[in-house]
């Protein structure tokens, strides 16, 4: 059994129930700003490492700001872990996953996703913010076709004619795919051994911000330990949205019924 890792109370609001359809901002209040700065306060930072609580691998690392004597831009980064199951052989999750104009943009919703091209998107999480300062966060995203180890890879590019918007973001992810049977426990009688695709993804992010001059003024330990924060809730929050829509809009668009034997990990 793995321990799930820590969250400060302020965390809860955000990453405890899934994302309704108006539920796509991340501003902080005061009360959740005291909250989460009182439970980082003299606190190991190597514990608030984020990643999914059902996750086989613990391999998360924390956020880090680099400092930079050429640059007022401030540099925060995150490693998540995550994995979902898919009742389906390999080569049919292979197939919805390279057709992701028909699922991407649904499976988004409440985010919005507008098409860069034939495999990119702008996506738009919303209002993000805390200390009094917000910017409306998008990034571009190019979902890439599988190399020849089947393995799928999203990469950050420019959203066109987008002007500056005072923050970059880095977005590197990879997704891996491994077909297995389902052993069943006793009990647990079917007809067939059913085929799962076990599908694992590890994403590492940069976001650099620019921040106002007001801002600055402020403890410099206040202002990582605020955005790690922050960072951390959209990070958690717009995955396991987007993991959980995938999952249900896979099943309903091949109409696989889950047998109520069978808990896929998601």
């Amino acid at each position: 059994m793995q321990q799930e890792p820590m969250r400060s109370p302020a965390n809860q609001d955000f990453t405890s129930e899934p994302t309704g359809d108006s539920d796509s901002e991340f501003v902080l209040t005061p009360a959740q700003e005291a909250a989460m700065l009182a439970e980082y306060d003299n606190t190991d930072d190597s514990q608030y490492d984020l990643q999914d609580p059902d996750a086989e691998t613990v391999q998360g690392k924390s956020l880090t700001q680099e400092s930079d004597n050429n640059s007022d831009f401030k540099h925060f980064r995150n490693h998540y872990i995550g994995n979902m199951e898919l009742l389906a052989d390999k080569q049919t999750v292979m197939k919805y996953f390279d057709a992701h104009q028909g699922w991407f943009r649904r499976c988004a919703h409440p985010f919005k996703a507008d098409p860069i091209g034939e495999t990119g998107y702008a996506m738009g999480i919303g209002k993000v913010g805390a200390l009094g300062f917000q910017v409306d966060a998008r990034v571009g995203l190019n979902l890439l076709p599988p190399d020849e180890n089947c393995v799928y890879r999203i990469v950050t590019i420019p959203i066109p004619e987008q002007k500056p918007q005072g923050y970059e973001v880095d977005f590197q992810a990879e997704m891996r795919l491994q077909e297995k049977q389902l052993d069943l426990k006793a009990g647990e009688n079917l007809s067939y051994d059913p085929l799962i695709t076990s599908v694992e993804w590890d994403l590492n992010l940069t976001v650099s911000l620019h921040f106002p001059a007001f801002i600055q003024k402020l403890a410099q330990d206040m202002i990582q330990k605020t955005g790690d924060s922050v960072l951390g809730f959209i990070v958690e929050r717009v995955s396991k949205s987007l993991t959980a829509k995938v999952q249900d809009d896979f099943h309903k668009t091949h109409e696989i019924k889950v047998p109520k034997q069978i808990k896929l990990r998601k």
